[in-house]
């Protein structure tokens, strides 16, 4: 297939494919699927190798959230039932933090509910990450806050985080249609807030709300233009008492073909299936490692996910492996960039100038953090097109950080 064959020389040289092939990749048929994962496969493999990254969610604060944004369980009117907790102690946060690590996370995720943290609040994270580092100093932190304000990135920065979450989610011409309470100009702002204090760029997008192929699109170079270091692909988890709750939009081999659209355009960027791959990639979930090199370990923010070890056992049996701690996870190249925006307190990627910002907890739309109760199934959403309906696999977390449960790691 020519398209494929151009797309992979491209990745297979670092370059970033055209608008058009990007939307072709979309708009392959399912007959085509397998050449499409084998494709985005082989320049996952270039850059990467058959390294996967763990990473691991601690929500800090569940539910309770200002902002209006429709995919979020965590949002102003949300009648999802989701634990609602204020701050976790530092030793709580730190407690859940280390069952991810003993699972063989690399990276731990710090998310908080809310429009975005006051000065104490840095101050709290802050202690946070120091009982962290305490237990694992190799140990990378990631943090998702929300919008940030002048001088707070760099706290974050000389305090320990090494990366600061904040997803686009969607393209900038929709995203009035997600949310009213802040704009797409707000996420660019905080990104380019946390990128130039010299913090890594996490920052990824929602699929499943509805979005159009160019949608898609748009925001995937968006981000490629921001120089993100990690692109998290969240699939939309239709939470009941959330505004999506109809929006079965997805099947598995419609989220191959979008992780593959991204991989081909950020074909040396850690891409990482994050929240929904449960819910949406199902039985698939291995061919998604072909393509991504990054998952979350476990259970998500207020959602559930697989078996920590179901995790672990599938990485193995797809042939691939957890990225050590001592391991780079971005080619050579990249890191040195990387390195050098740090040192320099700023941007300094090859993309352009810092770029725009997302919120959204490092994981996407997956939240939350219950109370030590059976684990309750979503009710039924609509029908979902032509795709079986899988409410069963909507959970709500009811485990872990902010719960007297074991967490799921």
């Amino acid at each position: 297939m020519d398209l494929l064959d151009t797309l992979t020389a491209k990745g297979l040289r670092g370059e970033v494919p055209t608008r058009e092939e990007a939307l072709a990749v979309l708009a392959t048929t399912d007959d085509e699927l397998l050449d499409v994962v084998a494709a985005a496969g082989k320049v996952r493999r270039r850059w990467f190798g058959r390294r996967v990254k763990l990473n691991y969610l601690v929500n800090l604060k569940s539910g309770l959230c200002p902002e209006d944004c429709s995919y979020c369980s965590q949002r102003l009117g949300s009648k999802a039932e989701i634990l609602k907790y204020t701050w976790l102690k530092p030793d709580q946060a730190a407690e859940a933090a280390r069952a991810g690590v003993a699972g063989g996370a690399k990276r731990v995720c710090l998310v908080a509910s809310g429009r975005g943290p006051t000065d104490r609040d840095i101050d709290r994270v802050t202690d946070t990450m120091a009982a962290i580092k305490d237990a694992d100093p190799e140990v990378e932190i990631c943090v998702c806050l929300g919008l940030l304000s002048d001088n707070q990135a760099e706290r974050l920065k000389a305090a320990g985080a090494d990366a600061y979450n904040h997803n686009l989610n969607t393209s900038e011409g929709t995203y009035g249609d997600i949310a009213t309470t802040h704009t797409y100009a707000d996420r660019v702002d905080t990104v380019q807030k946390a990128h130039g204090a010299g913090l890594s760029a996490c920052s990824g997008l929602i699929a499943g709300m509805g979005e159009s192929d160019e949608d898609l699109v748009d925001v995937v170079f968006a981000l490629r233009e921001l120089g993100s270091d990690s692109v998290p692909v969240n699939f939309l988890i239709p939470f009941e008492g959330t505004p999506l709750a109809q929006e079965w939009n997805l099947t598995p081999q419609r989220c191959l073909r979008i992780l593959a659209m991204v991989r081909f355009v950020n074909p040396d960027t850690e891409v990482r299936i994050a929240g929904g791959r449960e819910v949406h990639l199902r039985s698939m979930q291995p061919l998604g490692l072909h393509i991504a090199n990054s998952i979350f370990l476990g259970d998500y923010l207020t959602s559930e996910g697989q078996a920590g070890q179901t995790d672990l056992d599938m990485i193995k049996d797809a042939g691939f492996e957890v990225e050590g701690a001592g391991e780079a996870t971005l080619p050579r190249h990249r890191a040195d960039v990387a390195e050098a925006a740090q040192a320099a307190g700023g941007c300094g990627t090859a993309a352009s100038a810092c770029g725009s910002g997302g919120c959204g907890p490092c994981g996407g739309h997956a939240h939350g953090a219950p109370a030590p109760e059976a684990v309750a199934d979503a009710p039924p959403a609509g029908e979902p097109g032509n795709d079986e309906l899988r409410s069963d696999l909507v959970k709500v977390r009811r485990r872990g950080a902010g719960t007297e449960l074991a967490p799921n790691a």
